[in-house]
């Protein structure tokens, strides 16, 4: 399938193919790959088209683009949130570990252990600071105290939270701050110990500060999860990811490493988000 995009600066409208893997890739291991994606909220009402992308394992990959062009619903499609939605389908393949998770028998508690997701605005449950945490391996049928402790105090250190909580384990956690709130729930992500962990504009109502320590979590977690991160950002994503994907009204514009992104971006329409010239 091709796309047709328009320059406004030659007046014109061309057709673009959709964008296959960089070259690179080949080097890189794969965590989650779509092949011909079409996603739909309707039978009317289509938000991706034939979507190829390939994402490299223990790396950090930024999805990139103006609001509404699907950078989330693509995200939710890795590990089937949007199957919340009545209405939805899809068209295609999605693999997560060389998995096909839309196969009928796939079991969603299993896939959504293996990618974990963190959301914009931090939703903490209304219980301890322990008891958030731990909250996954008891579902998942863990109930030895000592492992609980154990995986609270290992996912707390990782989100970089346990020096400042450790003392109050058994307090509220809605009595965290935003920048705290959101890094626990990193940590109850972690808890399961996901491979993939998705991230939803993870920080985009946090002050700078709170930005900044959230930002240098993803440094630290990259080298053991892979990370898939929506922002709007362009400053973050330049700044934490390894990869890129400019998406434009449901379709892959582009997909390379972040330095070529956003240095010498393939793509005209690439290069017009990214100076800003549209957005």
């Amino acid at each position: 399938m091709e796309t047709l995009l328009f320059n406004k600066h030659t007046n014109e409208t061309s057709e673009i193919e959709n964008v296959s893997p960089v070259d690179e890739l080949k080097d890189e291991q794969i965590s989650v790959e779509t092949k011909d994606l079409n996603f739909y909220y309707g039978p009317e009402a289509q938000a991706l088209f034939l979507v190829n992308l390939r994402i490299p394992k223990k790396r950090v990959t930024a999805f990139i683009g103006p609001s509404g062009c699907g950078k989330s619903t693509l995200l939710r499609c890795f590990n089937r949130m949007n199957d919340l939605i009545p209405g939805t389908f899809i068209e295609g393949k999605v693999y997560v570990e060389g998995e096909d998770i839309y196969h009928e028998e796939m079991r969603l508690e299993v896939l959504r252990k293996k990618v974990g997701m963190v959301f914009q605005k931090s939703n903490p449950f209304p219980k301890t600071i322990f008891e958030n945490v731990a909250y996954g391996p008891r579902i998942h049928g863990l109930k030895d105290r000592a492992q609980l402790e154990a995986i609270v105090e290992s996912t707390l250190r990782k989100s970089a939270l346990w020096d400042e909580v450790k003392d109050r384990l058994n307090t509220n956690a809605l009595d965290l701050s935003g920048g705290q709130q959101q890094r626990l729930c990193i940590a109850r992500a972690l808890a399961v110990d996901p491979e993939i962990l998705l991230m939803d504009e993870p920080a985009s109502a946090l002050d700078p500060r709170s930005t900044a320590r959230i930002e240098d979590l993803i440094a630290e977690l990259r080298h053991e999860y892979t990370i898939v991160i929506v922002t709007h950002n362009m400053q973050q994503a330049s700044r934490v990811s390894d990869y890129t994907a400019f998406m434009y009204e449901g379709n892959l514009i582009e997909f390379d490493r972040t330095r070529q992104i956003f240095t010498r971006p393939s793509e005209q329409q690439t290069e017009d988000y990214i100076t800003g010239r549209f957005g």
